[in-house]
């Protein structure tokens, strides 16, 4: 199993993939990411209640687009809290079926933290990459909102203040997601060839509903993302795909995988 190390945005790759990279997130690009609204909540937001959250989605940078996502207690009894999403962005970024997303991220401590990223779209569409509380500070909870799936992941590398990698496969027939080089779990059920959505990456606050609310003494909390990017399988004698990176410089196309590791994505994607 790999160690994540916070020194740099991602890992060694746990072996090469076949595949293009097609967004690197720069969450301070206002072209890729618009923060403080999004539509998977009622109106875009600021709030949403009936989702046993606290949030107040706000605008202000410093709650997200340095890539530390942060939540602050107001006096009304809600949280300010940091969402980015591409839904509604210049360049309006959208995970396909078949892309492999790549993240690594530092967990929070403070209960009622509840982090997470996930897509949407239409109302709907809904994959979630991961989400974590830290009131279970060693699981994961994984799901596939679009074919009623999901899962959870216990592993002692998973706790408060940990670094992570996450891996997840968006295929056809099984959505796969790995932790720190370890599949986590196949759902066998996928999202479909036609399936696309916008990324969403945030800090919510859990209302107490499903999960503790804070503590009356924590004013603030954060989990940070150190990296994200996004790679989609290039066509078959084709071009390889237009690329959104945080420089506009096309990153080198990884060697192909191996054999075993082909044989491994087989048996994952059923």
């Amino acid at each position: 199993m790999q160690q994540p190390h916070p020194g740099s945005p991602f890992p060694v790759p746990r072996t090469p993939s076949p595949t293009d990279v097609v967004f690197t997130a720069d969450f301070a690009s206002t072209e890729q990411w618009v923060e403080g609204r999004s539509w998977a909540y009622p109106g875009g937001g600021p709030v949403n209640p009936d989702d046993d959250k606290l949030d107040y989605l706000v605008t202000d940078p410093s709650y997200c687009r340095t890539g530390l996502f942060r939540a602050v207690r107001r006096r009304d009894g809600r949280w300010n809290t940091g969402l980015l999403t591409t839904e509604g962005s210049d360049q309006s970024f959208m995970v396909r079926s078949g892309d492999v997303l790549e993240a690594r991220v530092r967990l929070p401590r403070e209960v009622g933290a509840w982090p997470a990223i996930w897509t949407w779209r239409d109302g709907g569409q809904e994959i979630d990459v991961f989400e974590y509380h830290p009131d279970n500070p060693n699981l994961l909870e994984f799901g596939n909102h679009v074919r009623d799936t999901g899962s959870a992941f216990r592993s002692d590398a998973v706790r408060p203040g940990a670094w992570i990698d996450l891996r997840t496969e968006f295929g056809a027939e099984s959505v796969v997601w790995w932790v720190n080089g370890t599949r986590a779990f196949a759902d066998r059920r996928g999202v479909g060839r036609r399936w696309h959505a916008y990324l969403i990456v945030n800090l919510s606050v859990c209302a107490g509903r499903y999960h503790p609310a804070p503590a009356p003494a924590t004013r603030e909390m954060s989990y940070e993302v150190s990296g994200l990017l996004v790679r989609r399988p290039a066509p078959a004698g084709g071009k390889p795909h237009a690329l959104h990176t945080q420089d506009g410089d096309a990153p080198a196309v990884p060697p192909p995988a191996a054999a075993g590791d082909a044989a491994a994505l087989d048996d994952a994607t059923g």
